[in-house]
């Protein structure tokens, strides 16, 4: 009688921060009754997202490909790839774009109940 090999469960720590990617630090979560997103978004090869701000916490992990993110007052951009995880700003205007590579995402938003996802620059088309 034999017995089979058990592989053990792994592990690894992607991320874990208490301010976003440009400094901006996470002061306090939304008021209301929490509701927890999951979304799963793909950015075409050279596209760009609107500009937009996040008034909750959020954290993007790259399933495939490489997203830039851009900072809009700083100018200051970010890159994550396959594999990372970008902890996104609140209240910062902020868009991702692509180059030669299409992005897969999967996003986790930590909000409330009722609260938009995100929010679009004044005369900026929605993010989704």
């Amino acid at each position: 009688m034999s017995e089979k090999q058990h592989e053990e469960t792994e592990s690894t720590e992607l991320l874990q921060t208490s301010e976003a990617w440009n400094g901006t630090p996470y002061e306090a979560w939304p008021a209301g009754k929490p509701q927890l997103s999951v979304m799963k978004m793909r950015i075409p090869p050279h596209s760009s997202l609107p500009w937009h701000s996040h008034p909750m916490p959020n954290i993007a992990y790259v399933l495939s490909g490489e997203l830039t993110v851009e900072d809009k007052e700083s100018g200051k951009t970010h890159t994550v790839i396959a594999g990372e995880a970008l902890n996104e700003s609140t209240g910062d205007i902020h868009r991702g774009y692509t180059t030669d590579q299409a992005a897969e995402l999967v996003i986790f938003y930590a909000g409330v109940e009722g609260m938009p996802l995100s929010e679009p620059l004044p005369g900026e088309p929605a993010e989704f």
